[in-house]
């Protein structure tokens, strides 16, 4: 008489073991390295000398691995160093181990100097157009091997570059770090209202007030620019500004349309040319805070590196 077969207990899979910490006993990568050196030098001596330490240094050393590992590495003489069978058997593992490491800081070289080669910033406009031809040319003196990439945007477009990982370092305008950025405060500027020598605030003696700027349509900047955005908040009280006579995304624009069309509130690093030749008349304000900071970003929990680092140290020298 057959018998059926006995159901199959079903499988269970040995849970992986999680991974462990290595042994306290593995020997350094430079201990490593020495006992290969001695071995194929076959003298102490000749291995310090070839790796720049003192011979009762790497004596020292030979002989903390030994305690670690536990059994002798080396039969020393006077005629020299030679392995024991165990010191044969560990260089043997050793020397994969050591193949992989150089790779490995050959590979991370490698990756700094690429880094280190390049940097791409962006930045706002009037610190693209006013400070950053000063800070690259000290750069380039600095570290002439490294190519720059600069783009030049509005303070919120310099944010999403940066955020995106489209710049390795961005410099906005405005009164607030946006969102995920880290800042640092490198210079200060002031906005200044300005017409033609041709309108008729170029020859006014009371401060434009600011009620009075709310309600006068002027040539802005666009919204996410820095300049827009400390205008808007110092006209927040009186309502913000009426509708503008012009929007327009240039400095260079904005100068122009001042010269002929209308008021506009520019940095004042923008305009010290045109004051100072009377292209353009600065005209007072009454009871307006239009000061600003100029700030380097980069994004949260990280910090500048490389040409990055350098360059942000040149803007505050």
């Amino acid at each position: 008489m057959s018998t059926a077969p006995h159901p199959a207990a079903p499988h269970t899979a040995a849970p992986s073991a999680a991974p462990s910490a290595l042994s306290p006993r593995l020997p350094d990568l430079g201990a490593l390295e020495l006992l290969l050196a001695v071995i194929r030098l076959g003298s102490l001596g000749r291995a310090a000398a070839e790796l720049g330490i003192t011979q009762p240094a790497a004596s020292s050393r030979i002989a903390g691995m030994e305690r670690n590992i536990g059994v002798p590495l080396l039969e020393r003489s006077p005629r020299g160093s030679r392995p024991t069978e165990a010191g044969s058997l560990v260089a043997e593992w050793a020397a994969p181990v050591l193949a992989a490491a150089q790779a490995l800081d050959a590979g991370i070289a490698a990756l700094r100097d690429r880094r280190d080669a390049r940097l791409r910033v962006s930045a706002s406009m009037t610190v693209a157009e006013y400070l950053m031809p000063r800070w690259l040319m000290a750069l380039h003196q600095a570290l002439p091997g490294t190519a720059v990439t600069l783009r030049t945007a509005n303070s919120a477009d310099v944010a999403r570059q940066v955020l995106a990982g489209e710049a390795d370092l961005g410099f906005v305008e405005g009164l607030r770090t946006p969102s995920g950025l880290d800042e640092v405060r490198i210079a200060s500027d002031r906005l200044r209202l300005v017409v033609g020598t041709g309108h008729p605030w170029a020859r006014r003696r009371a401060p434009v007030t600011g009620a009075e700027l709310a309600a006068t349509p002027l040539v802005l900047r666009e919204e996410g620019s820095g300049t827009r955005e400390v205008l808007d908040r110092a006209l927040a009280p009186y309502g913000g500004p009426t509708t503008p006579l012009l929007v327009l995304a240039s400095t260079t624009a904005l100068k122009a349309a001042a010269l002929s069309a209308g008021p506009a509130v520019l940095s004042e690093l923008t305009v010290a040319d045109e004051l100072a030749r009377g292209q353009l008349v600065s005209v007072p304000l009454a009871d307006l805070d239009l000061s600003r900071p100029l700030r380097a970003v980069w994004p949260t929990g990280t910090h500048p590196a490389g040409p990055a680092r350098e360059l942000l140290s040149l803007t505050r020298s």
